[in-house]
């Protein structure tokens, strides 16, 4: 994945100051900053949901753009609440994903099952998602998201409303993608999951603004990324 000079401006306000950057495969890029200064902005310009006023993002060799099948079939991203329906069960959300994309119906179950075992739901299928705690929803829209067919994972603060042996368990299941090949692309304010996962740290800033033409600047992370678990 190559980020190259991407910024977004509505009128005079200035939603994402320019930001380069290259994530490859087997790599991980945690996007951290004060609210407000743009990252989740720039998740969305990555998984081309929104048209970047400056610059460009390539996947592959394909410009990102939510409307290419070939990009909605490699990109998964968790960007707020997922569409849910009322009268179908976790378990039912899960199945209809798997026949989206065309997966084999007879191990579908077998599939689903583990997928909310995964994610520390597994006993919670035949619920529906009104019927779920705060934390346990994000763990169902983790278990949406991370069930797509996908080698680049973008997730916003995919932290959000789990306790800390949760998030353990999030960044020993995030660690296994990105060593299985995944790109993934996280914004996170967590240290825990910060140090288990990422290879670089994407830091868009701190302070009361960005100066104008400053560029996002990613670092190396020296320690082992799963050294942490």
């Amino acid at each position: 994945m190559t980020v190259d000079a991407v910024s977004k401006v509505v009128g005079e306000v200035t939603l994402l100051a320019p930001v380069s950057l290259v994530v490859e495969p087997g790599h991980c890029v945690v996007v951290r900053g004060r609210n407000g200064i743009g990252k989740t902005t720039l998740l969305k310009v990555i998984a081309g949901l929104l048209e970047p006023t400056t610059g460009s993002v390539m996947i592959g060799d394909r410009r990102a753009d939510e409307r290419d099948q070939a990009i909605r079939g490699r990109v998964a991203a968790l960007l707020g609440a997922p569409a849910a329906y009322r009268d179908l069960t976790l378990a039912d959300h899960l199945t209809l994903i798997d026949a989206t994309w065309g997966r084999d119906a007879q191990s579908c179950e077998e599939r689903v099952d583990a997928a909310l075992h995964q994610v520390g739901i597994g006993d919670l299928g035949g619920r529906f998602p009104h019927e779920l705690s705060s934390g346990q929803g994000q763990l169902f829209r983790l278990a949406l998201t991370l069930f797509r067919p996908a080698d680049l994972l973008i997730l916003d603060e995919p932290e959000q409303r789990l306790d800390t042996q949760k998030r353990r368990a999030l960044a020993a299941i995030l660690s296994d993608r990105r060593d299985a090949g995944a790109t993934l692309l996280v914004a996170s304010h967590d240290p825990l999951l910060t140090d288990a996962i990422a290879d670089k740290v994407l830091d868009l800033g701190w302070g009361e603004g960005t100066p104008e033409g400053a560029e996002g600047h990613a670092d190396e992370v020296d320690d082992d990324p799963a050294g942490s678990l």
